[in-house]
C-alpha cells in the first residue's frame, strides 16, 4: 500500500530497548507470542502494506533482532540502524536521520512491542493522514485506566494541541482518557526538521517523539489525532505477565475462529493451545491438552486426543492421533491411525492407510501405504513400502559412531519381534525375518532370514498381498 500515487510509504519500527520491566535478559522484541518473536507479528503487519522500505531501530542484541527480521524477510530486504544509547523515542528515531533525513515519503512508525495491531486499523491511519494532507498523525484510544500513557490534549473544539506524558502532565492532563498509542504517521522529511529541535525539558532527561507534533503545530503544519476503539490491539507488551494476558488473549481469538469459521469442534477450548498459523478442517475434534504449534495443517475429520502436540506438521483427513503423541515437521496422511504415546519428527512421513501404535518413534523415516507398526519400535532412517508389518521392539541400528545409514524395507515384508536391523541393509520385498533376529546383511525378496546373525533359512516364493503363495 503506498501512501499516495506520488508519496511512497516507508515504516520505521522501533525495536532497541531491553524492556527492563520483563526482568530478563533478553530483548524485550525477542520474546514469543503465539509461537513467534514480538518483532515478527509487527513485521509481518509492516510488510502487508507493502511500503517501500521497512527500517528497523535496534540496540539490545541488535544481531538476535536482526536475525529474526530475517527469517521473516523472503525476498525483502529490510534495513537496521542502531540506537547506541538508549535516550528516549525521539532519539531512537534520530538514529534513522542518516537514511530519512532528506527523503520525500510517508513515513509510519510502529513500536516492535505491539504485537496486536492490524493491517485494516493502519490503513485507516494512513488514509486519514494522507486525505487531511497532515504532517503528522497519532494514533489515539481512549483507555480507562490510562495510566502509564501519554495523555492526548485538545482544544474546546477537539482539535489536537499536545502529547503530554503522565509523568510531566498536570493534574487536570492526567484526567483525561485519550492516550497516545504510540503509532504515528509523518511527512518524512518534515519529521526530522522538527526532530532537530526537541530538547530534553523533561523529568527523564530523554528526547521524546511525542513532542514533535507540538513543533509542527507551532510551524502552521496540520496535525491530527486518529481515535481507535480498540484499546488492547494498540497496547504495548512490558512484563511477562502481560505477555501471559495477552497469549491467553490470542489462544482463546484463535480456537473461537477456529470454531465459528471452520467448523471444528473443542471438548474444552480453555484447555488447547492452537498457533494463530495453523489451519483444522471442518469436524475435526480437538480434546483437552491438545497442541498445534506452527503452520500445521490439521484436515477434516481427524481426532486428536488429549495431550497430542503438533508442529509444524501436515495431518490429511480422517486421522486418528491417539492420546500424548507427538508430531514435529512431519507428514501424515489421510486415514491413518497414530499411538498412543508415539513421536513423529524430522520429517517422518506416514503414507495413506498406515498406522503407529504404542511407543513407536519414527525419525526421518517413511511408513508406506496400508503399513504398521504398532509397538516400541523406533525406525530411524528408514523407508517402509507397502503393507509391510513391523514386529514389537523392532530397531533399525542406524548409527555406526560416526555417521547414520539408511535402512529399506520393501512391500509386503513381516519384521518379527525383537529384529535388529544394522544398517545400511535392504530387506526385500516379501520377506520374513524371525524373532530376534540380528539383520547385518541385505536380504533377497521372498526370503526368511533367522539367527544371530540372521542368515537366510528359505525362499518363501512370490506371494500376494496377503502374504499367501
Amino acid at each position: 500500500m503506498n501512501s499516495s500515487s506520488n508519496v511512497p510509504l516507508d515504516i520505521l519500527i522501533l525495536a532497541a530497548g531491553l524492556g527492563t520491566r520483563m526482568k530478563s535478559r533478553q530483548a524485550k522484541v525477542l520474546h514469543n507470542l503465539d509461537g513467534r518473536p514480538l518483532i515478527s507479528h509487527v513485521y509481518r503487519i509492516a510488510r502487508a502494506l507493502e511500503p517501500r522500505q521497512v527500517y528497523f531501530v535496534v540496540g539490545h542484541q541488535a544481531e538476535k533482532v536482526a536475525a529474526v527480521v530475517r527469517s521473516e524477510s523472503g525476498s525483502a530486504q529490510p534495513n537496521f540502524v542502531t540506537q547506541a544509547k538508549q535516550l528516549g523515542t525521539g532519539d531512537a528515531v534520530m538514529s534513522a536521520k542518516e537514511v530519512l533525513r532528506e527523503v520525500e515519503s510517508t513515513l509510519l512508525i510502529l513500536s516492535g512491542d505491539v504485537p496486536l495491531i492490524r493491517l485494516e486499523t493502519l490503513q485507516a491511519l494512513l488514509s486519514k493522514h494522507i486525505e487531511a494532507n497532515n504532517a503528522a498523525t497519532i494514533l489515539s484510544v481512549r483507555m480507562d485506566p490510562p495510566t502509564g500513557y501519554g495523555r492526548i490534549v485538545r482544544d474546546s473544539d477537539g482539535r489536537f494541541l499536545r502529547i503530554a506524558e503522565e509523568k510531566d502532565a498536570s493534574e487536570d492532563e492526567r484526567q483525561i482518557r485519550e492516550i497516545n498509542s504510540g503509532i504515528y504517521c509523518f511527512a518524512t522529511a518534515k519529521l526530522f526538521r522538527a526532530l532537530e529541535r526537541v530538547q530534553p525539558v523533561n523529568q527523564q532527561g530523554e528526547y521524546y517523539l511525542t513532542d514533535v507534533p507540538a513543533i509542527l503545530l507551532e510551524d502552521g503544519e496540520r496535525v491530527a489525532a486518529h481515535l481507535h476503539h480498540n484499546a488492547r490491539e494498540v497496547a504495548g507488551i512490558n512484563t511477562r505477565a502481560e505477555l501471559a494476558e495477552f497469549e491467553n488473549y490470542v489462544r482463546r481469538s484463535n480456537i473461537r475462529r477456529l470454531m465459528i469459521e471452520a467448523g471444528v469442534t473443542f471438548i474444552d477450548p480453555s484447555h488447547a493451545y492452537i498457533s494463530g498459523d495453523a489451519q483444522i478442517g471442518r469436524d475435526t475434534v480437538i480434546h483437552p491438552g491438545v497442541q498445534v504449534e506452527g503452520a500445521s495443517i490439521v484436515g477434516e475429520n481427524c481426532e486428536l486426543r488429549a495431550g497430542v502436540r503438533l508442529t509444524n506438521s501436515k495431518i490429511g483427513d480422517n486421522v486418528l492421533i491417539k492420546d500424548h503423541c507427538v508430531v514435529v515437521d512431519s507428514q501424515i496422511d489421510s486415514n491413518c491411525s497414530v499411538g498412543p504415546f508415539a513421536h513423529l519428527r524430522m520429517s517422518s512421513e506416514l503414507q495413506e492407510g498406515s498406522a503407529v501404535g504404542n511407543f513407536v518413534e519414527l525419525k526421518k523415516s517413511k511408513l508406506g501405504r496400508g503399513s504398521k507398526s504398532m509397538h516400541l519400535t523406533y525406525l530411524g532412517d528408514a523407508t517402509i513400502g507397502e503393507k509391510s508389518n513391523i514386529g514389537a521392539g523392532t530397531i533399525t541400528c542406524n548409527y555406526d559412531g560416526k555417521q547414520k545409514h539408511e535402512t529399506v524395507i520393501g512391500d509386503n515384508v513381516k519384521i518379527g519381534s525383537d529384529t535388529m536391523l544394522v544398517a545400511p541393509v535392504q530387506i526385500g520385498s516379501r520377506s520374513v525375518t524371525g524373532a530376534g533376529s540380528v539383520v547385518t546383511r541385505d536380504v533377497p525378496p521372498d526370503s526368511l532370514v533367522v539367527g544371530v546373525p540372521a542368515i537366510i533359512k528359505k525362499t518363501l516364493g512370490e506371494r500376494n498381498d496377503e502374504g499367501e503363495k
